[in-house]
């Protein structure tokens, strides 16, 4: 396994991690991700950790708390030889305070959460959204006292727009307060906006990607394909409107060059993509969830080789799109690439 930095901290993680948003299984969205049980989850573990895994990401609202339980019981005497990564600001109730990042939330939150895992600290707290109702100086204050009181390690954030994330880092600066050093981001061959403010935005202030649903929300599983109705089974037919908006055309040409390096490279379609994504700028790991055994083993052989930079610069075309507005029209001029060095 190789090692990465977090962001521009010390912390050392795997360049693939595990998603623990499986293990529960309550309610239609998570249910339709996975069940795993204790006894479940502590042999997918146990395979991770064989492998170098050593970084397991979950949250509070995964399954309404289960995800957290599960993984607690699974990882019982061996906490010191893991990572635990969760995330809280979503609702975890109808309450007016069951929601956000306000210090009242927060405090309990992590509270909540060591109780739910079974353990006395969290290597890594994410926020799971940005909260426009909390100021900033509130949310940074509330960690850095959860940081100083040993209750959390480092601090992230997931799914911030760059406003937010830059607003964050700059108060965190002027204040002195803990800086984030990672953000959990939605990333893949069929989902590369991440690509046209935040990547730059982590490259520029060290701020680690730690990238979600690597294989466009189970489109890259090699069973979605041109001209198929989606095979029965796929959790796409419960899902699908929960997650991120594919373009069907896009995804089938994308598929058709990863079809193409299956020959070339003897892997499967999951491993390449994944593959791919680890080459990326920014990228300290990919989060891999698995139902079972089978699935864990096979995401875990994106690891050991790297496509060529042919194969790279094929699937880079493939998966290309227009960029929104601001980045478009400079992205057409020949002068943008000398103010602003390509990150991909």
């Amino acid at each position: 396994m190789e090692y990465r930095r977090l962001g521009s901290s010390g912390l050392k993680v795997p360049a693939l991690s595990f998603g623990a948003g499986t293990f529960g299984g309550k309610g239609p969205l998570f249910s339709a991700w996975g069940n795993s049980n204790d006894t479940e989850a502590r042999r997918l573990i146990d395979i991770c950790m064989e492998a170098g895994v050593n970084l397991f990401d979950t949250a509070d609202v995964y399954s309404d708390g289960a995800s957290e339980e599960v993984l607690g019981a699974a990882i019982k005497g061996r906490r010191s030889d893991v990572l635990i990564s969760t995330k809280m600001a979503l609702p975890m109730g109808d309450g007016p305070n069951d929601a956000g990042s306000s210090r009242s939330r927060l405090i309990k939150g992590v509270d909540d959460a060591l109780r739910r895992l079974d353990t006395d600290y969290i290597d890594l707290m994410q926020l799971h959204a940005f909260d426009a109702f909390t100021p900033v100086e509130e949310v940074l204050s509330t960690l850095d006292t959860l940081v100083s009181g040993g209750k959390i390690r480092y601090v992230g954030v997931s799914n911030f727009a760059g406003w937010q994330l830059m607003k964050s880092l700059a108060a965190a600066e002027k204040g002195g307060y803990p800086r984030y050093v990672a953000h959990q981001v939605y990333y893949s061959l069929v989902g590369r906006d991440y690509e046209w403010e935040l990547m730059p935005l982590g490259l520029d202030q060290g701020v680690g990607a730690l990238v979600w649903s690597p294989l466009g929300w189970g489109r890259l599983t090699g069973k979605i394909r041109r001209g198929q109705a989606w095979p029965d089974g796929s959790r796409l037919h419960d899902t699908a409107s929960f997650g991120p908006p594919v373009d069907d055309e896009k995804l089938y040409d994308i598929v058709d060059v990863l079809d193409e390096l299956v020959g070339e490279t003897g892997k499967t379609i999951p491993q390449i993509a994944i593959n791919w994504l680890l080459q990326r700028p920014t990228v300290s790991s990919v989060i891999i969830g698995a139902r079972n055994e089978e699935q864990l083993r096979q995401n875990l052989g994106a690891m050991g080789w790297s496509l060529t930079p042919d194969q790279t610069a094929r699937l880079d075309k493939a998966s290309r799109k227009t960029v929104a507005y601001p980045y478009f029209p400079y992205h057409l001029q020949q002068g943008f690439a000398r103010l602003n060095p390509p990150a991909v």
